[in-house]
C-alpha cells in the first residue's frame, strides 16, 4: 500500500490512546522482518533509520532509504519512514527526497537555549517541506556508547514545565521524553518513572514518545502506553534476536559459508520480536 507517515501513525495512536513501533533498521533484512512481523499481527508500524545507521552505510542514506520506500510500499499495513537521531543539518536536508515523512532531531546534548535555537530551526524548514518533527529534552542516555546517566544526574529526566516551554517555542510535533529508559540496553530491567511520565503527558498537548524501549519489560512497556506514550522506539532487541540466532545457527552448522542460511533465521527471529513487542503494545 501507498507509504504513510509516522505523523498520521502517531496521530491516530494518540487519539486512540494506543502506541505505535517505531524500529530501527540497518539491514535489508531488518526491513524485511519489520514488515513481516506487522504484517503478521495486522498492525501499522514505522521504519527507522539513525544517523549512526547513515554513517554504517558509509555515509550514504539513499540505498538503504529507497530499500525501505520499496517494501514499505509492497507491505500489506500502513508503512512510514522515519529519519532518527539526526544531529547533521545536512543529514536533515536530504529526508524529503529520500521519502521520509518524518525526523527526529537531535540537539538534545546541547544547553538548554542551544538545543531549542538549534530545534526551532530544523522545525521551521521541514515544516516548510511537509516534515513531522520529534525532538528530545532531557538525556536518556546510552547513545553512541555512552554510559547511561545516572537517575539523579542534572538532565537525566525531562522537567514538565521546562518541556511545555519547549514545545510551545519549538513548535515540534512530539516530544521525547526522559522517564527512565536507556539506549542500547540488552537486559529488560529498566523501570519508568511514572509519575513523571503522568505529568509530562498532563502538561503537553503533543504526543510522547519513548526512546530505549528495549529495556522495559512488557508491563512497563504496556504501562508507559497507558501514561500517555504514543511512539515507542526499539532498535536493540532486534538486533539481540538477530544476533542470538544467527550465533545459534552457526554453532550447529560450523560448515555453513551461505550468508542465506543464517540471515535467514536472523530475519525470522527479528520478525517474531516485532510481531511480540506490537502484541504488548496492543494488549489490553
Amino acid at each position: 500500500m501507498p507509504l504513510t507517515t509516522t505523523g498520521e501513525l502517531v496521530g491516530r495512536a494518540a487519539a486512540d490512546g494506543s502506541a505505535v513501533a517505531s524500529f530501527n533498521v540497518i539491514t535489508l533484512e531488518h526491513i524485511e522482518a519489520v514488515i513481516a512481523g506487522a504484517e503478521s499481527v495486522n498492525a501499522p508500524v514505522v521504519l527507522q533509520v539513525s544517523e549512526n545507521a547513515v554513517k554504517f552505510r558509509y555515509g550514504r542514506l539513499l540505498p538503504l532509504a529507497r530499500a525501505a520506500v520499496a517494501a514499505a510500499e509492497r507491505a500489506a499495513v500502513p508503512v512510514a519512514l522515519h529519519l532518527d537521531h539526526v544531529q547533521s543539518d545536512a543529514l536533515l536536508r536530504q529526508a524529503p527526497d529520500a521519502g521520509f515523512g518524518s525526523v527526529m532531531y537531535d540537539a538534545a546534548r546541547l544547553p538548554y537555549a542551544e538545543n531549542l535555537a538549534a530545534t526551532r530551526a530544523a522545525v521551521d524548514w521541514a515544516h516548510d517541506r511537509g516534515l513531522w518533527i520529534e525532538a528530545e529534552l532531557g538525556e536518556i542516555g546510552g547513545k553512541g556508547g555512552k554510559p547511561p546517566l545516572d537517575a539523579h544526574a542534572p538532565g537525566a529526566r525531562t522537567d514538565p514545565d521546562q518541556a511545555r516551554a519547549f514545545v510551545t517555542d519549538s513548535g515540534v510535533d512530539a516530544l521525547a521524553v526522559a522517564v527512565g529508559t536507556t539506549h542500547a540496553m540488552t537486559t529488560r530491567t529498566a523501570a519508568l518513572d511514572h509519575a513523571l511520565l503522568g505529568r509530562l503527558s498532563a502538561a503537553l498537548d503533543v504526543p510522547l514518545v519513548l526512546h530505549g524501549s528495549s529495556g522495559l519489560p512488557d508491563t512497563e512497556l504496556t504501562a508507559a502506553v497507558g501514561s500517555g506514550i504514543a511512539k515507542v522506539n526499539i532498535g536493540t532487541a532486534l538486533n539481540i534476536a538477530m544476533t542470538g540466532a544467527v550465533r545459534d545457527f552457526l554453532a550447529a552448522h560450523p560448515e555453513a559459508v551461505d550468508s542465506r542460511g543464517y540471515l535467514t533465521v536472523g530475519r525470522e527471529a527479528m520478525a517474531r520480536a516485532v510481531a511480540d513487542i506490537i502484541g504488548t503494545l496492543t494488549a489490553p
